[in-house]
């Protein structure tokens, strides 16, 4: 019904933002990922929404992008997954890290969002996988989710170090993306290692 919202940024809170346009305060609940790239209050901006039919209500939903929309369309089109546990899984990840983590089988990534346990975890890789997959994700995130599906590669290798002290699948992954493939796997360690930790 809405495709997007278009106006004066009026409140900010936690997985909230209210947007006056016409007249109008459109209260649109959102991920703490879209209330980073908002500008401070009376700011013009445009939220991307999906628009959620209950029985007792109607609740809007906003992004700052059209991809966090879609990505939160489909996770809650998952079994078990609401809208409450879609923005918390987007509020912990960026699309892009989503699509990796599905493509992947990355449970673990997904757990870290509050609400999701083991088997949401592995519902949401078993039902978006072929839905997600990783044609959409940077170049170099693409050719990392296709070394991760081979298990013998210095990619895959350096992700699982990187994985045993600490950091998620995901997480790691997305620190390698745009290494070359055939880097030996200590110089794709040291660098998934500097990079996240901020590049210090």
């Amino acid at each position: 019904m809405y495709y997007c919202v278009t106006g004066k940024l009026i409140h900010v809170e936690p997985y909230l933002a209210v947007v006056s346009c016409g007249g109008v305060g459109y209260k649109c609940m959102t991920t703490m990922t879209t209330l980073s790239c908002l500008p401070p209050a009376g700011g013009e901006v445009t939220l991307y929404t999906h628009l959620n039919v209950r029985e007792d209500a109607l609740d809007l939903y906003g992004f700052y992008t059209q991809a966090e929309r879609t990505a939160f369309q489909m996770l809650i089109g998952v079994s078990g997954v609401g809208p409450k546990s879609a923005l918390a899984v987007l509020s912990d990840m960026t699309p892009d890290q989503l699509s990796l983590a599905v493509a992947s089988g990355d449970a673990k990534s997904l757990r870290n969002a509050p609400g999701i346990g083991p088997k949401v975890a592995q519902r949401i890789i078993l039902e978006l996988k072929d839905k997600l997959g990783t044609d959409g994700l940077a170049e170099g995130m693409q050719e990392v989710a296709a070394q991760l599906r081979s298990e013998t590669t210095n990619m895959s290798e350096a992700v699982s170090a990187l994985c045993v002290l600490g950091y998620s699948q995901s997480e790691a992954a997305c620190a390698l993306a745009g290494m070359a493939a055939d880097t030996p796997v200590d110089e794709l360690i040291k660098h998934g290692l500097k990079a996240l930790s901020g590049g210090r």
